[in-house]
C-alpha cells in the first residue's frame, strides 16, 4: 500500500518538481554562501528554483536563458551607471532599454528578469562589483540546477502520457458503445443531440493529452535513461494524431446520428435488422481504438507484435460487419430512398475510423514522420549526419526495421 503510494508520488509532475526545485535551491545557497562575496546570495537559489524543470531538457535551455537575461541586465546597466545616474526618467530609459534587450536577446519569459537585473544593479554604489556578484550568484544557481537532473536524470514521463492516450481511448469507446446501444432502438432527439455534444467534448481532452505528450517528448530529449527517444516521440504523437483524427470523425458520426434521429422522429434511427449491425459494427469499432491506444503505447518488441495482432484481427471483425451493413443498407435504400445521404455517411464515416487504425497506414505514417525529421536534421546539423551515417548509426533502417510495411491492408473494403 505504502510503496504503491510512493510510486504514484513519483509519477506526479507538481510533487517530483516541488521536491527537486527545493534540493536545488537549498544546494544552491549553500554553495553560494562558500564561493560568492555576497551576504546573503539569495540570488543564485533563486536561480536554482526558475532553472530546475521537470525535464532534463527544460531546465538546459531555461538555465541557459536565465543566465542570458541577467548579464544582459548586468550589461545594459554597466552602460548605464557610465553615461547617466539614477534618476526617474533615466530609470525609465533603463527599463525600457532593457526590455527591448532582452527581446533582441530572446531569453523569452526572462524578458523581465533583463530589466529586473539592470534596476538592481543601477542602484548601488559600487556599479562593477555588484554586476559580477550578480552574474556568480545567477552561474552558480544555474550549474546547480542543471547538475541537479544531470546527476539525478528526471522521470521519463512517457507511462503518464501512454496513460492519458488510453484514458482518450477508452473514452472514445464508452460514447461509440453508448451510440450503438441507442442505435439498436429508438433514439429521442434530445438523446441523439446529447451524444454530439459528448463527441465534441473530446477535443478537450484532445488538448490535455497533447499537453502531456509534450511534457513527455521533453523528457525523452537528452535524458541519459533512453536509449531510443525519437522512436518513442514518434510512435506517440503519430499515435495522438490518429486519435484525434477519429474524434473529429467520430463527431461527425454523432452528428449523422442526430440528424437522423430528427429525420425519423419519433421512429428509430434505423429498423430492427439494421440497427443491430450497427450496434455490432460500433462495439467492433470501439475495441480496436482500445487496442490502437495499447498498441500506441507498448513498447516492448514482444508486446507490440501481440498487440498489433490483436488490432489487426479486430479491424479484420469490424470490416466484415462494415461489408455485411452495407449490404443490409444497399437493400433497404433500394425499398426506401429516404435519408439515403445519412446512412451512407453513416458507412462512410466508421470507414474513416478503420482506415486511420489500419496497420499498413501506421505503418507509413510512422516512417513519413522519421524522413521528415531526418531531412531536418540534415539541414541543421551536416556535419553530425555525417558522423552518424559514418558511424552506421543511422536511424531510419532501425525503424524501418521495427515498423515493416505490410504487403496489404487488413481492413480494405471487400471487392
Amino acid at each position: 500500500m505504502i510503496t504503491g503510494q510512493v510510486a504514484k508520488w513519483h509519477r506526479d509532475p507538481v510533487i517530483v518538481q516541488s521536491v527537486r526545485s527545493t534540493a536545488a535551491a537549498t544546494v544552491a545557497y549553500i554553495v553560494a554562501l562558500r564561493l560568492s562575496p555576497e551576504h546573503l546570495p539569495l540570488t543564485a537559489p533563486l536561480t536554482a528554483l526558475l532553472v530546475v524543470q521537470v525535464t532534463l531538457y527544460s531546465t538546459l535551455t531555461t538555465g541557459i536563458r536565465r543566465v542570458n537575461a541577467v548579464v544582459a541586465g548586468v550589461v545594459v546597466a554597466i552602460g548605464f551607471s557610465v553615461l547617466v545616474g539614477l534618476t526617474w526618467w533615466s530609470l525609465a530609459l533603463l527599463i525600457l532599454a532593457a526590455l527591448g534587450v532582452g527581446q533582441l536577446v530572446r531569453v523569452e519569459e526572462f524578458v523581465v528578469e533583463v530589466a529586473i537585473s539592470a534596476m538592481l544593479v543601477l542602484g548601488v554604489t559600487q556599479v562593477g562589483s555588484t554586476a559580477w556578484v550578480r552574474v556568480l550568484d545567477t552561474l552558480i544557481g544555474a550549474v546547480v540546477g542543471m547538475a541537479t537532473n544531470l546527476l539525478f536524470a528526471p522521470p521519463v514521463w512517457v507511462g503518464t502520457a501512454g496513460e492519458s492516450i488510453e484514458e482518450l481511448a477508452r473514452g472514445m469507446r464508452q460514447l461509440m458503445l453508448r451510440m450503438g446501444e441507442e442505435a439498436a432502438g429508438r433514439t429521442e432527439v434530445e438523446r441523439a443531440t446529447a451524444r454530439l455534444y459528448e463527441a465534441r467534448r473530446l477535443d478537450h481532452d484532445i488538448v490535455g493529452v497533447d499537453a502531456s505528450l509534450r511534457q513527455a517528448e521533453e523528457s525523452l530529449k537528452l535524458n541519459p535513461r533512453v536509449r531510443e527517444g525519437l522512436l518513442h516521440r514518434v510512435v506517440l504523437r503519430t499515435g495522438l494524431d490518429t486519435l484525434e483524427i477519429c474524434t473529429v470523425v467520430l463527431r461527425v458520426l454523432a452528428r449523422s446520428f442526430a440528424d437522423l434521429a430528427k429525420a425519423r422522429d419519433p421512429g428509430p434511427l434505423f429498423r430492427p435488422g439494421i440497427g443491430v449491425v450497427v450496434e455490432e459494427l460500433l462495439s467492433q469499432v470501439a475495441d480496436a481504438v482500445v487496442s490502437y491506444a495499447v498498441l500506441v503505447t507498448t513498447h516492448v518488441s514482444s508486446n507490440a507484435e501481440s498487440a498489433e495482432e490483436r488490432l489487426a484481427n479486430e479491424l479484420a471483425t469490424a470490416a466484415a460487419t462494415r461489408d455485411r451493413l452495407a449490404r443490409l443498407m444497399l437493400e433497404e435504400v433500394q425499398r426506401d430512398p429516404g435519408q439515403w445521404q445519412l446512412q451512407g455517411a453513416v458507412l462512410t464515416e466508421v470507414n474513416r475510423i478503420l482506415d486511420e487504425m489500419d496497420t499498413e497506414h501506421r505503418s507509413r505514417r510512422l516512417l513519413e514522420e522519421l524522413d521528415r525529421y531526418t531531412r531536418e536534421q540534415r539541414e541543421r546539423a551536416r556535419w553530425l549526419t555525417r558522423l552518424r551515417d559514418a558511424l552506421g548509426t543511422a536511424r531510419p533502417a532501425r525503424l524501418r526495421e521495427r515498423f515493416p510495411l505490410p504487403r496489404r491492408g487488413r481492413n480494405r473494403p471487400a471487392p
